[in-house]
């Protein structure tokens, strides 16, 4: 097939990866040329060069607009409307069997209901920003939409899911996150440092439970980590950086357990599904899909934000089993079986 995999420009899709989304798109954009796919990129100009990159902005938008994406700043909107209104006018000059739309804006939908463009839509986000309504507006056998979760699919149809919505869930490449049997006694935490995941919260579990923790992933709140992640750096708590794929899997594989702290209904939680490919079982607010995704065997739980009873479940989450932590990615969470999700909904797509 011919695809246009349209990613959202915030941040380049490349690594180190700032998030979720980015790797995710990276990922499905390897994985889709390695089933013979045609794929063409619609992304920031800086993404990697290894893919064909129709540029929808130069440079990713946090890069000339930092620190405006959740700000309602006038002249952001209208740099990105500008960027995503000549992106569909490229896609709609292309010669492409399907559009695979993760761009979270609402241009897309729009042309796929006006355009009649054959499309899946993958939601990443809880309901922001009005975009259901125009999601809502443009489903069709034409524009199939897929949620990483069911609890993300209940987030957007609350009442009654859409009958052109179903469930793919996110996957990852597990050879890259290889399984280690043993780990030193520590704790893991890994994200984008930012109030909503709440590392700080964290380093206080982890230091309520006498554990050490080693956190990495880029700092995307500068005053947020000035004034909540740098004070709690001691006894044992170290910031690493935003590390490169291998070297945040290694980080991964010594700990012993990994911490999980959305404050916010996490859509799906890829970080926690690459901790417990290398081995680790899980200790996790309570938060969106998290127990969806980590399960009962590989996870122990606390209420959102309750630094005590995480403090217990960490504790408790010790002696879970690695392998079975292993085992659930990879019957559910692998690249191959999320592919065949998405090919499914393409083959629906294109044969409606």
């Amino acid at each position: 097939m011919r695809i246009a995999l349209v990613s959202h420009a915030r941040h380049p899709i490349r690594p180190p990866f700032a998030g979720g989304l980015e790797a995710h798109n990276w990922h499905l954009a390897h994985a889709l040329r390695a089933r013979g796919h045609a794929v063409t990129l619609f992304a920031s100009g800086d993404s990697d060069p290894d893919f064909p990159i129709v540029p929808v902005v130069r440079q990713h938008v946090e890069a000339t607009h930092p620190g405006r994406e959740h700000a309602d700043d006038a002249a952001l909107k209208a740099h990105v409307d500008a960027a995503y209104d000549a992106a569909c006018a490229r896609i709609g000059a292309g010669d492409f069997d399907i559009v695979h739309n993760h761009s979270l804006h609402r241009f897309l939908p729009m042309a796929a209901r006006e355009r009649g463009w054959r499309m899946v839509t993958s939601l990443h986000t809880p309901p922001v920003g009005g975009l259901e309504w125009f999601i809502g507006e443009a489903l069709s056998p034409r524009h199939r939409v897929s949620a990483a979760s069911a609890h993300q699919l209940r987030l957007w149809w609350p009442e009654r899911v859409s009958p052109f919505a179903s469930v793919v869930a996110n996957g990852i490449a597990i050879e890259s996150w290889p399984f280690s049997a043993e780990g030193d006694g520590s704790a893991a935490w890994s994200g984008r440092i930012l109030p909503e995941k709440a590392p700080h919260l964290a380093l206080d579990a982890a230091r309520l439970a006498g554990i050490a923790l080693r956190l990495a992933g880029p700092i995307e709140d500068r005053a947020y980590f000035e004034a909540e992640i740098a004070p709690r750096l001691r006894n044992g708590a170290t910031y690493l950086g935003a590390l490169d794929r291998a070297s945040l899997a290694g980080m991964l594989g010594r700990a012993s357990v990994f911490l999980s702290t959305p404050c916010w209904p996490e859509a799906f939680g890829l970080a926690a599904i690459e901790a417990m490919s290398c081995g680790l079982p899980v200790a996790a607010f309570d938060s969106g899909a998290v127990r969806e995704v980590i399960g009962e065997d590989s996870g122990r739980y606390a209420p959102a934000g309750d630094t005590d009873a995480l403090a217990v479940a960490i504790k408790a989450a010790l002696p879970l089993s690695r392998r079975a932590a292993r085992r659930r990615v990879e019957e559910r969470f692998s690249t191959g079986a999320m592919l065949e999700g998405y090919e499914a909904l393409y083959r629906c797509v294109l044969g409606e």
